[in-house]
């Protein structure tokens, strides 16, 4: 079961695919040390909802890395499925993502759709330290806010607590 302000459930050597990797990588949560990390999984390749958020993320993805914040994603699917559909369809898209076929990860992150073997809609939000600060799981119908997550990171990363609303800029109630 995941919590909230302590460790993210470890991984390691996991197979992803990367755009431009001549071939497969493998990544671990270890590699994200020393930086925030938004990782976040979807339920299937070449679905309806999920491209537009894959896309999201790519179009803000110097956002967050301004913010030293890289993105990962993850689904259940293989390696070679991504490769398929992201060279296909999603040629924007240049962060790795994850293939979880034994879907341990998913379980692990509490996410797993144990009727289909799917991913649900889950958005983590890591700090370097790898603990976990931030977790939202939605139905699999509604897409996530990439807007969204962007500002609770900006929230996240003031130290502060920060009211209903707040925005980078505005003022905040003070440390938390």
């Amino acid at each position: 079961m995941i919590k909230l302000n302590k460790p993210a459930p470890n991984f390691g050597g996991v197979q992803a695919f990367l755009k431009g990797s001549a071939e497969f990588v493998k990544i671990g949560l270890a590699d994200y040390s020393g930086k925030w990390l938004v990782f976040f999984f979807y339920p299937r390749d070449f679905t309806f909802i999920c491209p537009t958020e894959l896309k999201g993320f790519a179009k803000m993805k110097d956002d967050f890395k301004k913010l030293n914040c890289e993105i990962l994603a993850c689904s259940t699917d293989s390696e070679w499925s991504h490769k398929n559909w992201f060279e296909r369809d999603l040629p924007m898209v240049d962060y790795p993502v994850l293939a979880d076929t034994t879907q341990k990860i998913a379980r692990d992150y509490d996410v797993l759709n144990e009727d289909d073997g799917s991913a649900e809609r889950g958005t983590f939000i890591i700090d370097p330290e790898g603990i976990l600060r931030y977790a939202l799981i939605s139905a699999g119908s509604v897409g996530r806010s990439v807007k969204e997550t962007l500002r609770v990171l900006e929230a996240l990363q003031t130290g502060d607590n920060c009211p209903v609303e707040w925005e980078p800029g505005a003022q905040t109630l003070g440390k938390a």
